[in-house]
């Protein structure tokens, strides 16, 4: 089973979202542990150089991510325009 691994900017961000995203990541983040296929996911590789994906929160906030070893470091959480700076 994959670890997780919370960056400093994930906790800022994590910080300042409202209490129904910050439960929607736990319920999330239940899934990408168990199957990280699961369609609500919709986890998907960015294009991104550094080998980053992202994965759907709900409808309007993501969270990006990176894989080392077996730990999944969050990157960043957020509305879409995360994804511009990921």
């Amino acid at each position: 089973m994959k670890r997780i691994f919370y960056s400093r900017q994930f906790k800022k961000d994590y910080k300042r979202l409202p209490q129904p995203i910050k439960d929607a990541f736990k319920k999330q983040v239940k899934l990408l542990l168990t199957n990280p296929d699961h369609p609500s996911l919709d986890l998907k590789k960015m294009a991104d150089p550094r080998n980053i994906w992202r994965c759907k929160i709900t409808a309007s906030h993501r969270l990006t991510l990176h894989v080392e070893g077996d730990t999944y470091v969050f990157r960043r959480i957020g509305p879409h325009d995360i994804e511009k700076n990921p």
